[in-house]
């Protein structure tokens, strides 16, 4: 996110809280030292247990950014950084075997939240992520599309697609368009519509 969007969208009253990235390097780095010498102002633990052979437990820290900033065009728009320690264990359906790995996220917000507050916002846009974007790319692949004219158009199509058979109950959306696609207007017409 650029710093004039996130200026516009915190003035419209609008409060932020945006992924901090490799491609914005200064602001990155000056995050990341902060969050290693600062002590938080709030701090929380989740967990996701057993969930699709996946456990994930985070440690979510808010830090206020004091002068760490003061070098950068930031400086006075973030009143918060958020740093989300993931240590996850996935298992293998092959092998039954445990892989455990680590990830750090870092996030800046216009507003002071409680850490609490913060892992559920950050959380809840997985949900969106997994729900929709996944959804479009994994069933439609929409990433490996070559559409360079509009292709906001197709994305809408994909998403109206989709919510189509999420209407009609379907839980599988690759599964329920292959046999659209394979079973013809039968299939179609098979598809329960709701009232």
């Amino acid at each position: 996110m650029s710093k004039k969007a996130f200026e516009q969208a915190s003035a419209g009253g609008v409060h932020l809280i945006a992924q901090v990235k490799a491609n914005q390097p200064t602001l990155h780095q000056a995050v990341a030292v902060l969050c290693e010498t600062a002590a938080p102002l709030d701090s929380a633990h989740t967990a996701d247990k057993s969930r699709r052979s996946r456990d994930e437990v985070r440690l979510v820290e808010v830090f206020a950014p004091g002068d760490s900033l003061a070098d950068t065009e930031w400086a006075g728009h973030v009143r918060a950084i958020i740093r989300v320690n993931r240590n996850v264990l996935t298992r293998s359906a092959a092998t039954g075997l445990w892989r455990a790995y680590s990830e750090t996220a870092l996030f800046i917000s216009d507003i002071v939240l409680p850490a609490a507050v913060c892992a559920k916002v950050i959380r809840d846009h997985w949900s969106i992520e997994n729900r929709s974007h996944y959804v479009r790319d994994g069933s439609f692949a929409e990433d490996a599309s070559r559409i360079r004219c509009n292709p906001g158009i197709f994305a809408r199509l994909r998403s109206f697609a989709t919510n189509i058979l999420r209407f009609n109950d379907v839980l599988n959306v690759t599964d329920a368009r292959h046999r659209i696609a394979f079973g013809g207007v039968e299939a179609i017409l098979a598809i329960r519509v709701m009232n």
